[in-house]
Order: C-alpha cells, then structure tokens, then sequence
C-alpha cells in the first residue's frame, strides 16, 4: 500500500510542475472541454492601445479581444489587475492605453484569431514577456 501512495504522490508532483511549467513558458494549455473550443491559457502581451481595442500576442500571432465598432468578446470580462511597473502606458496623460505582460484563461478561435471568452486573467511582470523565447516576434512592437 506504501508503494502505491508513493507513486501517486510522485505522479502528482510531477503534474503540478509540468503545469508551471506550462503557465511560464505561455504555451497555451488545455484546461477543460466544452462544446466549444477548450479553455487555454495563453500568455503574452496585453495591449489596449485606444479605447475598445484590445489585443493579445502571444507565440501564435495576435488574438483579437475587442474591436472599436466590431467583434467584442462575449459576456463581461476583466483586464489584468496591473500593478505598477508591470503597464507601460502609450498616450501620454491617460493611463489606460498601453501595454502589459498576462496570461489569461480563454477560448479561442483560431480560425479568426478571436478570443470568444475570457474566464480571468493575470497580470505577470514585463520580464516574463521580454525574456520569454516564443515571443520574440514581438520584441519590436512591445520594448
């Protein structure tokens, strides 16, 4: 019986650190079924640059989360809670527009490149966006 539970526990550390590890490197990662597409987390940058246009780049391209006068995400959904120093503002004088490093639980479509729903986000540190490898392409747009 204690060999059993050993190997369980042994299984269990080893899931909960391949899903850290996943939630670091902003691979999207399947978290659950639905008639849908699955819910992933998908980490990159966060970017609100004018009002209703809001964006997420991450290792596969741009996903668009709203669109002035256009697609709009479905049912209500927060930002990222951005502490200071983890928003790098881009209109002088209004904090909202800019630019930020998150991961956010989403489904997607993939066809279109839109997110169709948002479960929550998290706001992570700048650096985790500018040292991560799969998003390089980005480097220019987001310094």
């Amino acid at each position: 019986m204690g060999k059993k539970l050993k190997r369980f526990q042994l299984m269990l550390v080893g899931c909960l650190v391949l899903i850290t590890v996943s939630l670091i490197s902003g691979q999207p990662k399947t978290l659950g079924q639905s008639n849908a597409s699955p819910l992933e987390i998908r980490c990159g940058w966060f970017s609100n640059p004018t009002p209703a246009n809001t964006f997420l780049y991450d290792r596969d391209g741009q996903w668009t989360i709203e669109m002035q006068g256009g697609y709009q995400v479905a049912g209500n959904w927060d930002s990222p809670n951005f502490k200071p120093g983890q928003w790098v503002g881009t209109r002088p004088g209004v904090s909202d527009y800019g630019y930020g490093c998150a991961c956010l639980q989403v489904r997607v479509n993939k066809k279109t490149q839109q997110v169709s729903e948002i479960k929550r986000s998290i706001a992570k540190p700048l650096a985790a966006c500018r040292q991560d490898p799969a998003l390089r392409k980005w480097r220019q747009t987001f310094q």
